[in-house]
C-alpha cells in the first residue's frame, strides 16, 4: 500500500464517528485489569493515549482514576470522545497526528494505543513514544480484530466467494487466518526497536452475535469497506443480508481477539 493510500485509509474511520462508537465492541474489562497490574500503575498515574477514537479504551482507564491526555487524528472522533469522557475531568482530548503532536515537555507513566498502532508512521512511533515516557515508563500496544477459533462461524468462510467475485479479497493473505493462539505478539518488533524491553503479552477472545443490519453497520466501520466502490459494497452487503437472514437464527456469531503487548522503556 502506498503512503498516500495509507494516509487516506487511516482517515476514513472519522467519517461516521457515531456509527463507529455504536457498532464497534468494547474491550474486555480483564484487559484493563491486566494492563493496570502489569504496568504497576498507581492511582493518579499520568497516561498518554494515542488514537483515542471515541474513547473505547479511554473510558475504562479513566474509571480507574488515571489522568489521561488523548491524541486523536479525527475531529469527529474527538468530538464523540469528549462527550463520552465528559464525566472524567482528568481526561483531555487533543486533535493532532501523533507524528507531529507536541507533548510540551510533559512525560508519562504509560503510553498506550488501541487498534491504531499499525496506522502510525513506523519510522516515528517507537522513538516518539519513548521520548515522552518517564524513565522505566511503559508502552502498551493493543491490537483488536476478527478471531477465527476452531468453532468459528462458517458464514465468514462461505462469504469469501462474494469478496472474490468483486475483487476485494486480499492477494497473498492467509486464509483461513491463524487460530487466536497462533496470532503473533509484537515482542520481536518491540525489542528490535532497541528502545523497549521486558515485553509481556496477553490474548483475550470473546464472541458477539449480530443481526444482518448490525453486521453491516460493523462492516461500515472498517476502512476497506468504507473506501470500497459503492457498486461493489452494495453487492456485498446485499449478499451479507440475504445469507444471514436466510439462517434459522438470522444472526452471525463473530469472535473477537484483543492482544495486549506491554514493554518497558530502556
Amino acid at each position: 500500500m502506498t503512503d498516500p493510500a495509507r494516509r487516506h485509509l487511516r482517515t476514513t474511520f472519522n467519517e461516521n464517528a457515531e456509527l463507529y462508537d455504536r457498532a464497534r465492541p468494547d474491550y474486555p474489562e480483564q484487559l484493563f485489569n491486566d494492563l493496570t497490574a502489569l504496568a504497576d500503575l498507581q492511582p493518579g498515574a499520568n497516561l498518554l493515549e494515542i488514537g483515542t477514537g471515541t474513547g473505547k479504551a479511554t473510558v475504562p482507564m479513566a474509571k480507574r482514576g488515571f489522568h489521561i491526555r488523548c491524541v486523536e487524528l479525527g475531529e469527529n472522533f474527538a468530538a464523540v470522545a469528549r462527550q463520552n469522557l465528559a464525566p472524567f475531568p482528568g481526561v483531555r482530548v487533543e486533535v493532532a497526528p501523533f507524528e507531529t503532536w507536541d507533548a510540551g515537555g510533559e512525560t508519562f507513566d504509560l503510553v498506550y494505543a488501541a487498534t491504531c498502532w499499525d496506522w502510525i508512521d513506523p519510522n516515528v512511533r517507537y522513538r516518539k513514544a519513548a521520548d515522552v515516557l518517564k524513565p522505566r515508563g511503559r508502552l502498551a500496544i493493543i491490537g483488536c480484530g476478527h478471531a477465527f477459533p476452531r468453532d468459528a462461524d462458517r458464514f465468514f468462510f462461505d462469504i469469501q466467494d462474494v469478496y472474490r467475485k468483486i475483487g476485494e479479497d486480499i492477494p497473498g493473505e492467509q486464509w483461513p487466518p491463524p487460530l487466536p493462539e497462533d496470532v503473533p505478539y509484537f515482542s520481536e518488533e518491540l525489542e528490535a526497536s532497541g528502545l523497549f524491553g521486558d515485553v509481556q503479552a496477553r490474548r483475550y477472545v470473546w464472541e458477539l452475535m449480530y443481526s444482518a443490519d448490525e453486521y453491516v453497520d460493523l462492516l461500515n466501520t472498517f476502512s476497506g469497506h468504507i473506501a470500497m466502490e459503492p457498486d461493489k459494497r452494495d453487492f456485498l452487503y446485499r449478499n451479507v443480508r440475504e445469507r444471514i437472514n436466510a439462517r434459522p437464527d438470522p444472526r452471525v456469531r463473530r469472535h473477537w481477539l484483543a492482544v495486549l503487548n506491554l514493554a518497558r522503556r530502556l
